[in-house]
């Protein structure tokens, strides 16, 4: 409750007591900030606050407190005031500031040198100003060519910045238009590729072996390569000769946003093959999860993380043809998952199948018509069932080994 009322009848320590004792709803009713000032000012002087004891003043403190409704460390300051000054008013000092190195002039001179350069990185234009003051003679920039390269740009934040600036937004990035940005649409079908690069090292400003790592979406039908760069005069006769060696037909090539696959020659080619290409899309991760998960357990597994040379490149990519990309479509059996969909409607995959990707690939339904010409279905079998798996892998770490001792020369 807020009501208007005189408390002159108040004298001494005991009547405040009592006041506070018996009516605790009651507080000074102000029009103003001032008026509680003044309140308090004469309360101070009336019960000579500055000479009670401690405990008094605690009682005399809540009695202002119950009628101002200010909190204890505000009424801490103004008692303070009052005391240091003689009065309790309204601060009107002015807070302490930096004092103003850059005027108007300077920032208008900002925003016609990133008109004429179309706004340039900070460092960028920085030098701009260095070079109009010591190289060119121009003594408008005298204060400019000091100027920071944080506070260049916490000017071009500012009013007369913005008013006089043509380019105001941030540097875009480029776009490509090569490739659809989405997720491959299988459906079921073999002929979906995943692909990716995975890089062998640098070793003294020497590049290392470039690994193509091509994995079917539906079956895992994995092929690799290595290529001793991935520029487009390196990339595109291996992408032409991995994309030959799968069985079925391929109708979909999906990668990151990386230019050795989103450029006119790779585009080319998959025209031509009349294959769809798509591209990675922005904060889905899962788009090319599946190969690059392989590049880690296959590749890396396989080839180590140890520099090989460029040179050897070709001989690489002759031990993927030759032996490993057998071992890893006939032989070498991967998880297929099951998605299950509980009560609530939430997905979860089961990995509990395991299978090679030929066998994957004979339990589709029609299996045989997916081949593409001049791949026969017996002559898959045949390779299958040349050796066991055991075998098999025996001979191609036999080849392997060969391979690094050819690692091994000077």
């Amino acid at each position: 409750m807020t009501i208007d009322m005189d408390d002159s009848g108040i004298k001494d320590i005991a009547g405040i007591k009592k006041f506070l004792k018996g009516l605790r709803g009651i507080k000074l009713n102000g029009v103003s900030r001032e008026e509680k000032y003044r309140w308090i000012t004469a309360a101070l002087r009336r019960f000579a606050y500055f000479k009670q004891r401690k405990k008094d003043k605690n009682v005399v403190k809540s009695y202002m407190l119950r009628m101002t409704g200010f909190s204890d460390a505000q009424m801490t300051r103004l008692i303070a005031d009052q005391r240091r000054d003689g009065r309790i008013g309204l601060r009107t000092g002015s807070r302490h500031c930096f004092a103003r190195v850059y005027i108007k002039q300077d920032i208008e001179l900002l925003a016609e040198t990133d008109n004429l350069h179309e706004r340039l990185s900070g460092p960028a234009t920085k030098e701009l100003f260095q070079r109009a003051y010591a190289v060119y003679g121009d003594a408008r920039f005298e204060r400019l060519k000091g100027i920071s390269v944080a506070h260049l740009y916490n000017l071009r934040g500012s009013k007369p910045y913005t008013q006089r600036c043509l380019i105001i937004a941030k540097t875009r990035p480029t776009k490509v238009a090569i490739g659809l940005r989405r997720k491959p649409l299988s459906e079921g079908r073999p002929g979906y590729l995943r692909v990716d690069t995975v890089h062998q090292g640098d070793r003294d400003k020497a590049k290392g072996v470039y690994h193509i790592n091509i994995v079917d979406e539906v079956t895992q039908w994995e092929i690799i390569g290595a290529v001793e760069g991935i520029s487009e005069q390196f990339l595109e006769p291996l992408l032409a000769s991995l994309l030959d060696l799968f069985p079925f037909e391929v109708l979909g090539f999906h990668s990151d946003n990386g230019s050795e696959y989103l450029n006119e020659r790779v585009a080319k080619l998959l025209n031509t093959l009349l294959i769809e290409q798509t591209k990675s899309r922005s904060r889905r991760t899962n788009d090319n999860a599946l190969v690059e998960g392989k590049n880690g357990s296959i590749i890396r597994k396989q080839m180590g993380y140890a520099h090989i040379p460029s040179r050897y490149a070709t001989l690489v990519n002759a031990y993927y043809r030759d032996h490993f990309n057998d071992y890893l479509n006939f032989h070498r059996p991967c998880a297929f998952a099951t998605t299950t969909v509980d009560r609530r409607g939430k997905e979860k995959k089961v990995y509990e199948t395991w299978r090679t990707p030929y066998e994957r690939l004979k339990s589709l339904k029609e299996w045989k018509k997916h081949l593409r010409p001049g791949v026969r279905a017996e002559g898959m079998e045949a390779v299958a069932m040349r050796q066991s798996d055991n075998d098999y892998a025996r001979l191609m770490r036999e080849a392997k080994a060969r391979l690094f001792a050819l690692f091994a020369r000077p």
